[in-house]
């Protein structure tokens, strides 16, 4: 817990950049597919377009780049960091260098962007077909199970040739496909979306009957997928040990984990948003929506955009009693037991604070499935006056607690909107709580003091590195 809340650094310092062991030296065309890329930019007309790298990639950027620029003629801006995880679309930093267009590079959570066109480009990895094959029938005896075949978005390319060895021999086989790039068809009768993915589904039963076989490492997409069908038994094919498996991730007790986070969120007064993305489609209306829920359900919200979360960050704001994080599916589920704080998805939040939703088993990461007019959007009821509300206790600690939903007075106004006379000159200021409690605390940041601080000699300081000064012995053992 410790060195979560601080760091000697030393890791920062020594870490170097190395190039992927997956992509081929010599056949950078084709693991990057330059020519699907400048066709892409030369059909759009694009003059200027941005390439996002994640940072196992990210020493091919320069490459890559060069050759675009070569054959496409249209000026290419490498994004050396992320604002969010790399497996979204950095429209933002995109927008800051005028580009265009969006060349993703690598794993992707393939969220629906709205402002730029986007190319995604994951990189194809190497997998034994053959050998995964071998895995599939070794963990699947039974000809004629239902199984439905994912694939991480990087093993995509040989889908198709799997499929090709397994369909004959197993009849009720379904692969999923990828969506990406243009709009969706519609969804037909029986049909699954979901994570950028969709599969007809065939059995008499629905989903339920059949088993998922994943091909990729473990990692949050396989995660996100054993949560969201947790009824479904997994198991998958890891390509780079060559080894298949059936999953022994307890599911039912990650849910229990969950839903004590959704008891944390009930028992909390005060609750961060923070904000995960920048580019998703809809995380401003989740943002209203999030907003609206916890003003209903009597409880204090902040915003707060600190870019990518960690302990170091969240820990700054003790005044609040847990975190949301409104982020694409795969970066939702956010391991916070190294944080002051928990941190718990939109989902959850909604099943502590609006009582029409109700848990029923199923688990959604996507937070477009909580917004007006998707398959599970739920309406706030009517607000319930406090003596008729039926008494709730926590079960962590035991206290009575509000769990119902209300409105304020009429004639109370937002915070952000009252005033007050600031001086005798009648001048008017704003009234902030929030920054009220913040002038009452001992600790507030760095401050001016102008005038305040004695005026002192520059004086030489250390020199070196943060880990070994020149000033500094040596150890000895």
């Amino acid at each position: 817990m410790a060195a979560a809340f601080s760091s000697d650094g030393e890791a920062a310092l020594r870490r170097g950049l190395r190039p992927a062991a997956a992509a081929p030296r010599g056949d950078l065309d084709g693991f990057y597919e330059t020519g699907r890329a400048a066709a892409f930019v030369r059909d759009g007309g694009f003059r200027k377009v941005a390439l996002q790298f994640p940072d196992e990639l990210l020493a091919d950027a320069a490459a890559v780049a060069t050759r675009l620029e070569a054959v496409t003629g249209a000026e290419m801006f490498v994004l050396g960091d992320t604002t969010y995880g790399s497996c979204c679309v950095d429209e933002v930093a995109a927008e800051h260098a005028g580009a265009e267009a969006v060349l993703h590079y690598g794993p992707a959570c393939l969220s629906p962007c709205g402002k730029l066109p986007v190319l995604h480009i994951f990189g194809q990895q190497p997998l034994d077909v053959g050998r995964c094959a071998e895995a599939f029938r070794e963990l699947y005896p039974e000809r004629q199970s239902r199984v439905v075949v994912l694939s991480d978005v990087v093993y995509a390319h040989a889908m198709g040739e799997l499929e090709q060895q397994l369909c004959p021999e197993y009849p009720n086989i379904t692969f999923s496909r990828l969506e990406c790039g243009d709009p969706p068809a519609p969804a037909l009768p029986g049909e699954e979306r979901r994570f950028g993915r969709r599969f007809l589904v065939e059995a008499a039963g629905g989903l339920q009957d059949c088993a998922m076989f994943y091909v990729g490492a473990e990692g949050l997409a396989l995660t996100s997928f054993m949560l969201t069908w947790n009824r479904c038994p997994f198991s998958s094919f890891d390509p780079t040990t060559g080894c298949g498996r059936r999953e022994t991730l307890n599911v039912n007790r990650a849910l229990m984990r969950r839903l004590y986070l959704v008891e944390r969120a009930r028992d909390a007064r005060v609750v961060g948003i923070l904000v995960g993305t920048l580019g998703v489609v809809g995380y401003l209306a989740l943002l209203q929506r999030l907003r609206e829920l916890l003003r209903r359900a009597g409880k204090r919200s902040y915003t707060l955009a600190v870019g990518k979360p960690n302990p170091a960050k969240l820990a700054n704001f003790p005044e609040v009693d847990i975190f949301v994080l409104v982020a694409c599916a795969q970066n939702s589920l956010l391991d916070s037991s190294d944080f002051y704080r928990p941190v718990v998805t939109p989902y959850e939040l909604e099943l502590a604070c609006n009582p029409a939703r109700e848990w029923t088993g199923s688990y959604l990461t996507d937070f477009r499935d909580l917004l007006p007019g998707a398959c599970a959007h739920m309406e706030l009821p009517p607000a319930v006056p406090a003596a008729e509300a039926i008494p709730d206790v926590s079960l962590i600690t035991g206290e009575m607690r509000a769990a119902h939903l209300c409105d304020p007075p009429a004639s109370q106004l937002p915070p952000s909107t009252a005033l007050a006379c600031r001086d005798q000159t009648r001048a008017l200021t704003e009234i902030s709580p929030a920054a009220s409690f913040l002038v009452s605390r001992s600790w507030r940041g760095l401050e001016q003091q102008l005038g305040q601080t004695p005026v002192s000699k520059a004086v030489q300081g250390r020199r070196g590195v943060a880990i070994a000064y020149e000033d500094e012995g040596c150890e000895q053992p």
